[in-house]
């Protein structure tokens, strides 16, 4: 998911897009269980195809 969202602030410059990457980045730093999961989830699913906007 933080791939995602760095993708997608990215494309659209949205300063809530990054605001919600830097707030799921400190959930992760505090819960190590999330980032493993997350980890896990980016490598079953490969890249993303976005639109671009």
């Amino acid at each position: 998911m933080l791939d995602a969202t760095w993708y997608l602030f990215c494309q659209t410059g949205n300063i809530e897009t990054y605001l919600l990457l830097k707030e799921l980045e400190q959930q992760g730093e505090l819960n190590p269980e999330v980032k493993q999961k997350e980890q896990t989830r980016s490598s079953m699913t490969g890249s993303l195809d976005l639109p671009s906007v």
